[in-house]
């Protein structure tokens, strides 16, 4: 089983910055190779649906909600287990919780790549609030 721990939500003026950190770990017993998954951030804001936000593979190659092209960046560091999303130019509309998300590779990853509604993903963090004032 994988395991997701995000961290550096926060309070934020409008045009400022956040990075997002999720640490990723398997439990015991479990064969974790972090390389091998399809890692994304999506958030929810209060009374809306979930909303994929970005999303990274294997190749590093990378995907990003319209809402969010230019400001945002997701990398990750395989040495350390770590999925980042470097939010850049906040708005109020940013303000959601954001949760960290992890599939490993398959066939379902062959077939439309990372870029996948929330609910392709089985694995998440407990999320970190971001909160953007004007």
């Amino acid at each position: 089983e994988v395991q997701l721990m995000e961290s550096g939500g926060g309070s934020v003026q409008a045009g400022g910055s956040l990075r997002l950190s999720c640490a990723a770990s398997g439990t015991a017993g479990y064969t974790f190779k972090y390389s091998k998954f399809c890692m994304g951030w999506v958030r929810q804001a209060a009374g809306k649906e979930r909303e994929r936000v970005a999303t990274i593979d294997s190749n590093d190659d990378t995907a990003y909600a319209d809402s969010v092209k230019g400001r945002f960046t997701i990398s990750r560091d395989n040495a350390n287990n770590i999925l980042y999303l470097q939010m850049n130019s906040l708005k109020p509309e940013d303000t959601a919780m954001y949760y960290c998300a992890a599939r490993p590779l398959g066939t379902w990853y062959e077939q439309g790549g990372c870029f996948r509604p929330s609910h392709v993903y089985n694995s998440w963090g407990q999320g970190t609030q971001v909160t953007v004032s004007s």
